[in-house]
């Protein structure tokens, strides 16, 4: 039997604290090609969102994804975020959560150590040194 992870347990309990608490959860999310965010509110790989009950419609926490709907600059957007691409989860209030460390995805580890069938492994080789060339455009 696989091993299940505890991440998205962690996540609900947490969820649910804010929650009964009267705090406002937020998850912070690192972004790759399989998290659907609205990217202009992406910045620097990173989106931090706001995931309270009145801020989202029809929010789903499953041990995979976590799934809803939200109104950005009043336009309602579905996100779908992988659960191993949360970073933490956290009250707006006070800064209380859980907070996880995010590996990159195995095919992208795998891709960026392994070099392709016919590319050469010779690294660049550096720009010759000189004077730096500078245009003036008006």
């Amino acid at each position: 039997m696989a091993e299940v992870s505890t991440k998205p347990y962690f996540i609900r309990a947490i969820y649910e604290w804010c929650s009964d608490c009267g705090f406002t959860p937020y998850l912070s999310v690192k972004v790759d090609d399989r998290t659907r965010v609205p990217v202009e509110y992406v910045k620097g790989g990173e989106i931090v969102l706001n995931v309270s009950l009145n801020a989202t419609r029809n929010l789903t926490i499953n041990n995979e994804l976590i799934q809803f709907s939200a109104r950005f600059n009043g336009v309602s957007r579905e996100v779908s975020i992988p659960v191993d691409r949360v970073q933490g989860i956290f009250a707006r209030e006070n800064g209380q959560g859980a907070f996880f460390t995010v590996e990159a995805p195995a095919a992208l580890a795998s891709a960026t150590l392994a070099p392709e069938a016919g590319v050469d492994s010779e690294p660049p080789k550096p720009p010759t040194a000189g004077r730096a060339k500078l245009k003036l455009i008006k």
